[in-house]
């Protein structure tokens, strides 16, 4: 069977409950994920929610979570209708160093239809770099206290 996967990874100065609480609140991955129009629905153990992403405008895929370990990693699966395409995401977190947590991502298409369709996919490792960034903007950004 044909695989195709994206990587990517950053090291990011914050704590993993930090960086767990933006991978896992839906309702405002807009505001730090550029590449996000908006998400429907909760992110926590055996969910499924729906992502609509700005580079197609008005339609949006269902995304089930499929492993969830708070601060450490979640996988998060996809499919075409009749599973054509499978997609695979998954998120981790490790300690770095001091106050430092590695952040890693891999998505991997597979399925019956990838070897046509994985011709004309656009090469995603750009948005998976500027999710990475996105991420650590976000996360090191410093938190304000309420009601300032």
């Amino acid at each position: 069977m044909i695989k195709r996967y994206y990587e990517v990874s950053a090291n990011i100065g914050a704590s993993p409950d930090r960086i767990w609480a933006l991978l896992t609140d839906a309702a405002h991955y807009p505001n730090w994920n550029p590449t996000v129009q908006k998400m429907v629905g909760r992110i926590g153990p055996g969910e499924t929610f729906r992502m609509f992403l700005k580079a197609n405008p008005g339609h949006s895929f269902p995304v089930k979570v499929t492993e969830f370990r708070p601060n450490e990693r979640m996988v998060w699966s996809s499919a075409t209708p009749l599973g054509l395409i499978k997609i695979v995401r998954t998120c981790a977190l490790a300690p770095a160093g001091p106050r430092v947590t590695r952040f890693s991502m891999r998505e991997e298409y597979s399925g019956p239809m990838l070897g046509m369709i994985g011709k004309s996919m656009p090469d995603l490792g750009p948005a998976f770099q500027e999710f990475a960034q996105s991420l650590k903007r976000a996360a090191e950004r410093p938190i304000r206290p309420a009601g300032s």
